[in-house]
């Protein structure tokens, strides 16, 4: 079986000409998404039956943790595949990965909070699905900081990989715990083994919103390990080569 491909993915130059080429591209496709889904969201789906128009912070809330957690996923998939194969760009990406996951989870537990307050009364409760997401925000804080905390690089991207690599238990956690516990957070809005809940007006933009923050996660990604190549690679000739044509 020819290989040549899987190394060609590993090179961090290749990635960043390859990267340079789909931005223009990612970029349009990203931002018509979440111009689509927004503006049919938040004005013209109709009002729930019970929340009225609170309901709406779903078009944010539900993607962000949808993200929240497939990114948590691949940060650690990355550190494992850095770990196993020693391909620095794999680290790099769990790097990177890091403090977007991070923002998203954040995002999650404040819309989550703002649309707790008119449901529950109460902004933050310690909800088994709420505590383990502040969990995972846990984790991505400390996947992030203890890169940073060895003077040696290489040291830092492997404890951080092995960190991400545990953290995954939380995950199923997660997932579960709406059937596992009993929770104020309502059922999951989109089961996969079963149809959605939601009526098709209130459905299809959030499937929207959702398929958009898959293309912001990947466009955040993109950049951010487009100038985390520069920073690592700066005295490679081909680096030093692009910044003297700039």
């Amino acid at each position: 079986m020819n290989w040549n491909w899987f190394h060609k993915f590993a090179s961090p130059k290749w990635f960043y000409q390859i990267s340079e080429r789909i931005l223009p591209g990612l970029c349009v496709v990203t931002f018509s998404l979440l111009f689509v889904g927004l503006i049919w969201g938040i004005g013209f789906a109709p009002a729930d039956a019970k929340q009225g128009n609170s309901f709406r912070i779903i078009y944010l809330h539900v993607p962000s943790s949808f993200l929240a957690l497939a990114g948590y996923f691949l940060m650690a998939i990355a550190g494992a595949i850095g770990l196993i194969w020693r391909i620095k760009l794999s680290f790099w990406v769990m790097k990177c990965a890091a403090p977007i996951g991070g923002i998203l989870t954040l995002l999650a537990l404040v819309t989550g909070g703002l649309w707790g307050k008119p449901t529950w009364g109460s902004f933050w409760v310690w909800d088994a699905r709420a505590t383990s997401m502040l969990i995972l925000l846990f984790l991505y804080i400390g996947v992030y900081l203890l890169g940073r905390s060895f003077q040696n690089s290489d040291s830092g991207d492997k404890a951080s990989a092995f960190l991400s690599i545990i953290g995954t238990v939380n995950i199923p956690i997660i997932y579960k715990s709406v059937d596992w516990w009993f929770t104020l957070h309502q059922p999951a809005t989109i089961n996969f083994t079963s149809a959605p809940s939601m009526h098709p007006d209130m459905f299809y933009p959030l499937l929207i919103m959702i398929i958009a923050f898959y293309f912001v996660y990947g466009l955040a990604l993109t950049l951010s390990l487009r100038v985390e190549i520069l920073s690592r690679e700066r005295k490679t000739k081909w680096v030093r080569k692009l910044i003297s044509q700039q």
